[in-house]
């Protein structure tokens, strides 16, 4: 360390004496606070060291590139620059700066996959990353684990997605490890299906494994599951539909429509988060089959077709108040 000064001030002292400045002057410029006004996150390309001294005084980290030049020389000694995307702090001497480029870690970007996506959604949030390179196919339905992902600046697509494929798959074996017993489903990939329905179907997570455990009762008695984001799925083609289901949705003949086929789905119709795994391999214990949306922003349950049909009355008496633009009826 002692020698790379030595040698820094030396060259410093050189080129002071071209700008006519004094040695020590030219050193504390070295130690000085720079012109960063606000901290600030450079991608520094690769290249040279003029290069480099070009985008950051372009991004304003530095203010001349001479001294720059001949800082980096003088302590090349201390590791080679990097090319990358970096934070330099407010104010960020030269001293700083060159420890930033050799020694601090890149700048972590985050890259966040919500729960319930389909893969059509989550190839064109991949395609929208900023910094990243590379295109990116769809995946297949439900492969990819809703996650924040980190990666840097110049990080590939396609290696992004691998990841949370892998991830997908480590979740899945270990929920399927440590599922309940008795549960209707032959396979991981059949836990996988109706994970990515319960996903649809709400968004509490206090409720998925009630809703969870519906589904699965009406599994083992061969009952259609009856489920409108499967349908929803069909009629949009993967995409959110926008726009209410149909009595022509509800009728279609479609492999996706619960309402018309028994059993699950061909495949998931959206990516399941973490809970939604486990809810449907370790279900609540509870005999209900039915559910309705409670007006509320969650759901009713109900264990006969009876009570369900009170559940959509009222149900039915909330949407028409909120139409009206009245309260909704005491429970």
């Amino acid at each position: 360390m002692a020698r790379a000064l030595r040698r820094l001030g030396i060259l410093l002292l050189i080129l002071a004496a071209l700008g006519g400045l004094a040695g020590w002057q030219a050193l504390r410029l070295y130690r000085a606070p720079g012109p960063l006004a606000a901290p600030a996150q450079v991608v520094v390309p690769r290249g040279g060291t003029e290069t480099i001294a070009t985008a950051l005084r372009q991004a304003g980290v530095i203010g001349d590139t001479r001294l720059f030049a001949a800082a980096a020389l003088a302590t090349r000694g201390q590791g080679a620059l990097r090319s990358a995307e970096f934070a330099f702090p407010p104010g960020a001497s030269l001293e700083q700066v060159l420890d930033i480029l050799r020694n601090a870690k890149p700048v972590q970007r985050r890259l966040t996959i919500p729960e319930g996506l389909s893969a059509r959604q989550i190839a064109a949030l991949l395609r929208e990353a900023p910094g990243m390179t590379g295109d990116v196919a769809v995946p297949e339905e439900g492969a990819v684990l809703p996650e924040t992902y980190l990666y840097q600046h110049g990080d590939d697509r396609a290696a992004l997605l691998r990841r949370a494929e892998a991830a997908m798959t480590r979740a899945l074996q270990a929920a399927w490890a440590e599922r309940a017993e008795d549960l209707p489903l032959a396979s991981p990939r059949e836990a996988l299906v109706l994970a990515s329905i319960v996903e649809r179907e709400t968004a509490l997570p206090e409720e998925r494994p009630r809703i969870a455990a519906v589904f699965l009762n009406r599994l083992r008695r061969g009952m259609p599951l009856q489920s409108d984001p499967t349908v929803a799925y069909a009629a949009a083609g993967g995409m959110p539909l926008e726009r209410p289901l149909s009595r022509a949705d509800l009728d279609r003949d479609h492999p996706f429509n619960t309402y018309r086929i028994r059993g699950l789905p061909p495949a998931p119709i959206a990516a399941p988060g973490l809970a939604a795994l486990r809810a449907v391999t370790r279900p609540a214990a509870t005999e209900e089959l039915y559910f309705v949306a409670s007006g509320e922003g969650g759901h009713a349950f109900a264990r006969t077709l009876e009570e369900h049909n009170r559940n959509v009355a009222r149900w039915r008496e909330v949407e028409r108040r909120r139409a009206e633009g009245a309260a909704p009826p005491a429970r």
